[in-house]
């Protein structure tokens, strides 16, 4: 019944434009990435050329699609008593809320996997003559991937109790907006779910370039793995007493 689920949401989103936003972070970030100099960076051109890449990518674009995500797998159930339909249904509220969840993550993945292809195909263009650090790339593609979890399952909650679908995106980029500013802050930083994303993919890259950035990854997990839990159980908690 799970897989069922998802397979619905996968119907609503067949006729909708939501896949032409998986492309945006990566080409804008490939954008950049063209405009980045990484003649006078001999050792570490691909790291640097993803340090900049990752100033469009995961310090902005990636939490804003993680709101926009977690606000769209809801807007249905929001708008004509859809939430009433689909809970009629002989489906638990625990697979609804798990299902919505996992569609976000899928949509997140797709998104990392077209921001290394990016990486990688903007290196080429620029004639970087060092290998491509594949094993690097799974890596930050990945812990990226993780660090949005927390992010995803609280913009997923507002989503869930708030029927408008501009006010989730609204408080989401409020928060985005301080990225920067909160990156700069040893202490904050870390605990902070819009700039998670981007500190954990830039660690994972063993701080080779922006050392100022720098947080050893295994702190970002254990930090991105605790608040994920609060999140996920504050988020379920709410829908399994939402008045419908």
């Amino acid at each position: 019944m799970f897989m069922k689920i998802i397979q619905s949401e996968w119907l609503k989103f067949r006729k909708s434009n939501i896949w032409l936003l998986l492309f945006v972070s990566p080409l804008l970030a490939a954008l950049v990435g063209f405009l980045t100099d990484v003649q006078k960076m001999e050792g570490i051109e691909w790291y640097y050329l993803l340090s900049g890449m990752l100033f469009v990518h995961g310090l902005l674009f990636l939490p804003l699609l993680t709101g926009i995500f977690s606000a769209f797998v809801t807007r249905y159930e929001h708008q004509g008593g859809g939430w009433k339909q689909l809970l009629a249904l002989p489906v638990s509220r625990l697979q609804v809320y798990l299902a919505k969840g996992t569609v976000v993550m899928i949509f997140l993945a797709i998104t990392q996997f077209f921001f290394i292809v990016a990486w990688y195909g903007v290196g080429m263009a620029k004639g970087i003559i060092d290998p491509f650090p594949l094993v690097s790339a799974c890596k930050i593609a990945l812990v990226g991937w993780l660090a949005c979890l927390p992010l995803a399952a609280l913009q997923l909650w507002i989503s869930t109790a708030w029927a408008s679908f501009a006010a989730p995106l609204a408080i989401n980029v409020i928060f985005t907006m301080p990225n920067i500013l909160v990156a700069n802050s040893e202490k904050y930083a870390p605990f902070y779910p819009w700039v998670q994303p981007f500190l954990t993919m830039l660690s994972a890259g063993n701080g080779k370039v922006d050392e100022f950035f720098y947080i050893p990854i295994e702190t970002l997990l254990y930090v991105v793995l605790g608040s994920f839990l609060v999140f996920l159980c504050g988020g379920l908690l709410y829908f399994q007493r939402k008045a419908v």
